[in-house]
């Protein structure tokens, strides 16, 4: 199968997944439950599930339990959205093409379905056998937490919420989208990976690596994308960054160095996994296509 084949088809199977794992709209309070699936379903890339995939697949899991730990992933990224659109934090009014869940319900209910869309996604963890090792799925949830928490994404707003407004160095930014981008990233991958039977510990240490690199990756990208696509071709409001004050690698390093930069991670990623060789396919074409996308 070509990468655009797969893609599309981990896509779509993930949407299914998520239709179903997400409480039904017949279900009180049926207010909460509509919103969690107005914020969550019909839009996105699906990146965190598409790696998860292509990791898992390296380690030869089972697609159905990678369809659980990507819904997972992806229940995380939709509230963290959710919560980042809110008139405390960016007031943003669009997202994935349509009005952000505050602008379309209210400020309150899109509180509540980010705090319900995590919780979701724990329930998923908890409640499927991801692992024959109890001990391992419970290190899995651990990831997960940490990766959601004040030392990761959570942690990495709060970062960019005081950096508002301040010029901060490449070192500072980095340290910045290790938490706040990379941290979920590196979770999706590396759960995909512990899905399967596990890996020498070499082996998911080349994986670790290629996650970090992959994390900042987007990051770059998503800046980048930020400053030179339309608000049509994002789904969301282009420039925002910029009016903000927000610190970015276009804002700290121009244009043309942070393309380089982009480049080079892709570079960095990719040799991590060199070792793999057919095994990881998927990874390097997804490294490739987060480099290349438009949106």
């Amino acid at each position: 199968m070509d990468f655009q084949s797969w893609m599309t088809a981990v896509q779509q199977r993930t949407e299914r997944a998520l239709e179903n794992l997400l409480p039904g709209t017949d279900i009180a309070p049926q207010r909460l439950h509509r919103a969690m699936r107005y914020a969550t379903l019909g839009g996105g890339k699906r990146i965190r599930p598409l790696l998860c995939h292509a990791a898992g697949e390296l380690a030869g899991a089972d697609p159905a339990r990678l369809d659980i730990a990507g819904c997972a992933v992806e229940m995380i990224h939709a509230y963290s959205l959710v919560h980042d659109d809110l008139p405390c934090m960016d007031n943003d009014v669009l997202r994935r093409g349509k009005p952000t869940c505050h602008v379309e319900y209210d400020e309150a209910t899109a509180l509540l379905v980010g705090d319900a869309l995590q919780s979701q996604a724990f329930l998923l963890l908890s409640d499927h056998e991801l692992a024959d090792d109890p001990r391992r799925q419970l290190g899995m949830l651990r990831l997960l937490a940490q990766a959601a928490g004040s030392r990761g994404m959570a942690g990495g707003q709060m970062i960019d919420i005081q950096g508002t407004g301040q010029q901060l160095t490449r070192a500072e930014l980095e340290f910045m989208h290790v938490h706040k981008t990379g941290a979920l990233i590196r979770a999706a991958i590396l759960l995909g990976a512990q899905c399967g039977p596990p890996l020498p510990e070499e082996e998911m240490a080349l994986l670790d690596h290629f996650a970090k690199r992959v994390g900042l990756l987007f990051q770059v990208v998503d800046d980048i994308l930020d400053t030179e696509a339309s608000t049509a071709t994002l789904g969301k409001t282009a420039g925002k960054d910029a009016a903000q004050g927000k610190a970015t690698y276009v804002s700290a390093m121009g244009l043309a160095e942070a393309r380089e930069m982009a480049n080079a991670l892709r570079s960095e990623a990719r040799e991590a996994i060199e070792a793999f060789g057919e095994r990881g396919r998927r990874l390097h074409e997804l490294a490739h296509f987060i480099v290349t996308r438009k949106f």
